[in-house]
């Protein structure tokens, strides 16, 4: 009888699903491997605000005035290069002076350059021609260059390691397995077997056999012909992630190398760049790989990087420029507020021979704030969102790359400046000032971390930001998100092309959720009505100054009523689709246009409504504002972290009310605000619920319960506080 109900049982069950080789990869592979990313360990190296000096023109020398000058100015950390260690430790007396004044300091190039980082300053031309070729990088990641690699480290950690004031070691500065995120077509090993083999490791038994290594040129002549069945971006994007898992897996590698030299001290790199289909900048394979990382705001990095940052444990940084007294004070807060461990200052006109400027004796008291007061509260918080995820979808960012880059012909070799052009980058820029203007805060979910654990219960909304791409390990997981009540809001043409930029040949992967059908014959004069597969000519808007020229300079795309492009001209706008308990909205729309409606004031800005109202309906508001904001508060952003507090003590919010500008920068650093406001203003900080214990951490000055808070608020300047966490 068991045996019977055991059988009858079996055919009443659904078959089982075929095994899927992308998710058991994904899963499985030393490629999504984490490091060791232990919060205590890295908190005790890295614990608190730290401002790092490289000192370029540092002219001041290191004795006993120019530490207290240091001191006196918040300047609390330093720096020693691997061009200062020599076989009897840190030349010039430079790690005494760090030790006497107790300055937090992290290794520049503690794996030398030229290995890791090919080019020595701007000096491109050496391996220009080889860059574009598709021959095997000038220095193969191989058993010998990595022997090399780790006795530099060898070294260089062995001269600093009796410092009890080391921070981090950084690998390389601006490190790429090309040069930053120029494009790069070669191979970056010289090993015949290891493209192959990850093949199969890939697609399991049914991995293609690539005869050849290949360029863009082998694809950009198609693109204006092929439909979406018929397109095949697979051959390069499957190169370009092969490239960046030996390079992630090579980082990581020397990353636990350098543990075992010194177990006490996270290492990582300095002078990261935007999310790229080149150089290596896939964020959701790298930052397993690491355990501190500088990096440049370009193209959504800081976010990307805060979210893929398991519980704040990692130190992260990132450059300062400075270039006026109210940027560099409005850096400080901001990068603060947005859980950053400090800054790397680059030294560069500070002094006057031996002097140091006027402007220092201005910015001090923000340094000192920061590194002595708010930096030590901020010790192990963890950031909040409100319910709303960003999905990361690496194989979107490489296929847009394809895309964006036909416009140029066949100067395409000479396209820079990708985080300024990218649709995907515009795309996700858009959405996430959206989002910060509506009041609401985020995450970025990374398709690998989608793949392996879902997307979890905390989360009432997914955006699709340009999520061209998709395989059917996400899709399943999406589909999964919204049945069991999530909602998920696609811009454009999402899951089009599977992860390997292949076109599907039925339509969209998540077309039954959205409750459209994508004509998988569609071809580029369908989408936006460039005669391009994108919104915008690159090529003739290469020099943009504004995002209003940006977007309407030669630009045909049909603007739809809602006041932003259409993407597919032959399906309707704002679909919305019921799936379990959830809903699936396809905008058919690009949010790019809120870039540009933004920088024109908070009325514009209230075009976003189109694709805000989607979130309203799911649950995602705003539970602290400013009152009655208008064109004089737009552009504020308020933060929040949760602080659990000393063992028996409750735990607390942490909130910070900032500025939240338009920010420049270069694949050579950079994080400057454009169009900074300045002035002082009251603001009232308005609650959905009573407030208990809040406190005003910069005053000092406690404030009975209640739901609004008045305050006087400097705009290149944050407002912190801290109360009973609800």
């Amino acid at each position: 009888m068991l045996l019977t109900g055991l059988v009858c049982l079996a055919a009443t069950l659904p078959p089982a699903r075929a095994a899927d080789a992308y998710e058991s990869y994904v899963k499985n592979s030393e490629d999504f491997r984490r490091v060791k990313q232990d919060k205590a360990w890295a908190w005790q190296a890295f614990p608190g605000w730290t401002f790092m000096p490289w000192t370029y023109q540092w002219t001041i020398g290191f004795t006993k005035d120019s530490g207290h000058w240091s001191v006196d100015h918040g300047y609390n950390g330093a720096f020693v290069d691997r061009d200062g260690i020599g076989a009897g430790g840190v030349k010039t007396g430079r790690l005494d002076w760090i030790n006497q004044f107790k300055l937090r300091f992290y290794v520049d190039h503690a794996a030398d350059k030229g290995l890791l980082h090919l080019w020595d300053g701007n000096a491109v031309k050496p391996h220009l021609d080889q860059l574009h070729g598709t021959g095997v990088r000038p220095v193969p990641l191989n058993e010998a260059t990595r022997g090399r690699l780790q006795e530099h480290l060898r070294k260089n950690i062995a001269a600093v390691k009796g410092s009890p004031w080391r921070a981090a070691y950084a690998l390389d500065d601006e490190p790429s397995w090309g040069h930053f995120i120029h494009p790069a077509m070669w191979q970056v090993t010289d090993d015949p077997a290891a493209y192959p083999r990850w093949l199969r490791e890939v697609y399991g038994d049914k991995a293609p056999a690539r005869e050849k290594w290949i360029s863009y040129e082998d694809l950009r002549g198609r693109l204006a012909e092929w439909s979406v069945r018929e397109f095949d971006a697979s051959p390069l994007m499957d190169q370009w992630s092969f490239n960046d898992s030996l390079w992630a897996n090579t980082l990581g590698g020397l990353v636990e190398f350098a543990n075992t030299l010194d177990p006490a001290t996270p290492c990582g790199f300095v002078g990261g760049q935007a999310p790229s289909a080149f150089g290596g900048y896939d964020y959701a394979k790298l930052m397993r790989k690491v355990q501190f990382i500088e990096s440049y705001n370009l193209g959504s990095s800081q976010a990307i990087i805060r979210s893929f940052n398991p519980r704040n444990a990692l130190p992260a940084v990132t450059s300062l420029f400075h270039r006026s007294v109210d940027d560099s004070i409005w850096q400080v807060w901001y990068y603060l507020a947005h859980g950053n461990r400090g800054h790397i200052g680059w030294v560069e006109g500070w002094f006057d021979g031996l002097a140091p400027k006027a402007w220092h004796d201005k910015v001090a008291p923000t340094m000192l704030e920061a590194g002595q007061k708010i930096g030590p509260l901020m010790s192990g918080a963890e950031w909040k969102h409100d319910g709303v995820a960003l999905y990361y979808s690496h194989a979107s960012i490489q296929l847009g790359w394809i895309l964006d880059a036909e416009a140029h012909g066949k100067t395409w070799t000479n396209r820079n400046d990708d985080a300024r052009l990218s649709s995907s980058a515009h795309v996700r820029q858009a959405w996430e000032n959206m989002l910060r203007d509506s009041g609401l805060q985020y995450n970025y979910l990374s398709y690998a971390d989608v793949i392996q654990r879902g997307i979890a219960p905390g989360y009432k909304v997914l955006i699709l930001p340009a999520c061209l791409c998709l395989s059917d390990a996400e899709a399943r997981q999406i589909r999964d998100f919204c049945h069991r009540g999530g909602t998920v809001i696609a811009d454009y043409l999402p899951g089009l092309w599977d992860q390997h930029g292949k076109g599907r040949a039925t339509g969209g992967v998540l077309d039954d959720l959205f409750g459209v059908r994508h004509d998988p014959g569609l071809k580029a004069g369908d989408v936006f009505g460039n005669q391009l597969w994108v919104e915008v000519d690159q090529d003739a808007n290469y020099g943009w100054k504004t995002h209003q020229e940006f977007l309407t300079n030669q630009n045909t795309a049909f603007k739809d009523a809602s006041g932003f492009h259409r993407a597919v001209r032959a399906l309707p706008v704002n679909t919305s689709n019921r799936h379990g308990r959830g809903r699936a909205v396809l905008m058919n729309l690009s949010p790019q246009f809120y870039n540009a409606y933004r920088t024109a004031g908070a009325g514009p800005a209230g075009q976003r409504e189109v694709f805000m109202s989607h979130l309203r309906t799911a649950g995602a508001t705003p539970w602290v504002r400013l009152k009655d904001a208008g064109d004089l508060e737009h552009g504020y952003e308020i933060t929040y972290w949760a602080q659990p507090g000393a063992p028996g003590q409750p735990s607390r919010t942490l909130l910070f009310v900032g500025l939240n500008p338009e920010i420049s920068g270069t694949d050579l650093g950079g994080g400057n605000s454009i169009g900074l406001k300045t002035a002082t203003i009251p603001i009232t900080l308005q609650f959905t619920s009573d407030v208990r214990g809040l406190r005003d951490e910069r005053t000092g000055k406690d404030h009975k319960t209640g739901r609004e808070f008045s305050f006087s608020w400097k705009q290149n300047e944050a407002i912190m506080l801290s109360f009973e966490a609800p």
